[in-house]
């Protein structure tokens, strides 16, 4: 797949879609993940850290711990 500039790519551990939390204590899931991709399409990616890291703190509240590492590494060509 050839990429151009401005284009962005997103590698990440299973870490944030797995992470258990919201109203009914579920996996946040790959959808949700995709949104806030999508959601952030506009973002500079150095604001997009304190999104992602600000999103699952929400989710797992205070009653959850974290059950895996966590890692997403976005890069814009």
């Amino acid at each position: 797949m050839p990429l151009k500039t401005g284009d962005r790519v997103y590698i990440f551990s299973d870490g944030y879609i797995d992470q258990f939390g919201g109203e009914k204590n579920k996996k946040f899931l790959g959808k949700q993940f995709r949104d806030i991709i999508m959601e952030l399409i506009s973002t500079p990616m150095t604001d997009q850290r304190q999104v992602f890291s600000t999103t699952i703190d929400k989710w797992k509240g205070t009653n959850n711990e974290q059950t895996d590492d966590i890692l997403v590494i976005g890069i814009e060509i």
